[in-house]
């Protein structure tokens, strides 16, 4: 059961934790040059009361990614607020399945930034989400 639990090759522990996701662990992370991908192994906790993932869990992983997308590609230009997140569902995930939320960052306009991702079950599509923040600059010292 243990090797069921380690996740791919190329994820680590998610370092960037908070009380919402807290239940979730362990979140799983890991960055590219142009991305980060945040996914978890799903578990009892992850479910609803019909046995499958639940949306919410699905709603707010993506939107964890889209905005560390989005951050990682602004560098240090200051924090994010997601202004507007969609997601439609597109199947459904189950105990036991590798859940990963793959990002991709769209374009900065302005203060708002786009990014989309695509949430897999095991490899299979699941939900697809889209997502603008606001870009909060740092004021000037």
């Amino acid at each position: 059961m243990e090797a069921l639990l380690d996740p791919p090759g190329g994820f680590v522990r998610h370092d960037r934790r908070s009380p919402l996701t807290d239940p979730w662990e362990p979140i799983w992370r890991r960055d590219t040059d142009a991305a980060v991908i945040l996914a978890v192994r799903a578990g009892a906790a992850h479910t609803n009361s019909r046995g499958f993932v639940h949306g919410g869990l699905i709603t707010a992983l993506a939107d964890n990614a889209m905005g560390l997308t989005c951050a990682h590609r602004l560098g240090d230009g200051g924090r994010l607020v997601t202004v507007n997140l969609t997601v439609d569902f597109l199947g459904s995930a189950h105990v036991g399945q590798w859940l990963a939320v793959e990002t991709e960052f769209v374009r900065l306009g302005g203060s708002l930034a786009f990014t989309q991702a695509f949430v897999t079950a095991d490899g299979e599509p699941c939900a697809r989400a889209n997502a603008v923040f606001k870009v909060m600059r740092k004021a000037a010292a």
